[in-house]
C-alpha cells in the first residue's frame, strides 16, 4: 500500500487497507485493489465502502459524518402504518437477489448520471451473496417485484447498499420491514453510508465518524 498524494493511498494486492480516519476532507480514502470476497468484507469490517463509476479505478470511501440508522428509531408515517398493516405489498428475503441488484443498477436517480453498480460490481456481491453476506429483501404487488433493497450482513451491522422502487412506497416498505428486522434481532445499526432527505425522514441520522467506528468495532 503506497500514498499516492498527502491523503489517498494506492491500494496493491495485499489484503490492508489504511485507518479509515486517514479519508480526506470528501471521504475518499484509498484507490486500487479489487473487489474479492475478502477484500470487501475487509473494508465494510473497517467502516469502507467501494463506489466508483465504470470508468473510473476502485475508489474507496469513509465519510464523515456518517449516516445512519438505529433501527428503534425507524419513522414511519400514518400513511406507510396502514400500508405495512395492509396487504397490497408482501415481502419475501434472498428470493431473488441479482433481480434486486440489477432493478437497482438500472433505476434513474436524480443528480446521477448512470449507476455506481457496475457489472464488476455485480459480480462482486452476487460472490458475497453465494456466501450468504450480501443479502436482499424483495417487495412484491400482484406477484410482481416493484421494490427491494440489497446489503452486507456482518452479524451485528447491517451496511445498505441501494434500493429501488417501481411504484410508490415499495423501498419503504422494504426498508422498514429490514430495520424492524433488526432490531428484534439486536442489531446496532443500519450503515446508510451518505445523507439523503429521504433517509432522514425515515430516521436515519448523521453521527460522527469516530463514534460510527466505535460502534461498529465494539465486540458484539
Amino acid at each position: 500500500m503506497k500514498k499516492k498524494n498527502t491523503e489517498i493511498y494506492l491500494l496493491t494486492e495485499r489484503l490492508e487497507f489504511p485507518p479509515a480516519e486517514n479519508a480526506n476532507s470528501e471521504g475518499l480514502l484509498a484507490i486500487g485493489g479489487d473487489l474479492s470476497p475478502q477484500r470487501l468484507l475487509l473494508a465494510y469490517r473497517s467502516g469502507i465502502f467501494p463506489w466508483f463509476n465504470d470508468d473510473s479505478l476502485i475508489l474507496w470511501w469513509s465519510p464523515n459524518p456518517r449516516m445512519v440508522l438505529f433501527p428503534g428509531k425507524i419513522k414511519i408515517s400514518k400513511s406507510m402504518r396502514q400500508i405495512m398493516s395492509g396487504t397490497r405489498f408482501t415481502l419475501t428475503r434472498n428470493k431473488c437477489f441479482k433481480e434486486v441488484l440489477e432493478a437497482c443498477a438500472q433505476i434513474e436517480r436524480a443528480g446521477q448520471d448512470g449507476t455506481w453498480i457496475t457489472s464488476n460490481m455485480k459480480e462482486a456481491y452476487l460472490k458475497l451473496h453465494d456466501l450468504r453476506i450480501a443479502i436482499s429483501y424483495e417487495v412484491w404487488e400482484d406477484n410482481k417485484l416493484v421494490g427491494g433493497l440489497y446489503g452486507i450482513d456482518l452479524g451485528h451491522v447491517f451496511c445498505g447498499e441501494s434500493m429501488f422502487s417501481k411504484v410508490s412506497n415499495a423501498s419503504k416498505f422494504a426498508f422498514i420491514k429490514l430495520a424492524r428486522d433488526l432490531e428484534r434481532l439486536n442489531y446496532k445499526f443500519i450503515d446508510c453510508q451518505l445523507y439523503t432527505e429521504h433517509l432522514e425522514s425515515l430516521g436515519a441520522e448523521e453521527i460522527p465518524r469516530k463514534k460510527f467506528l466505535e460502534l461498529l468495532q465494539a465486540e458484539v
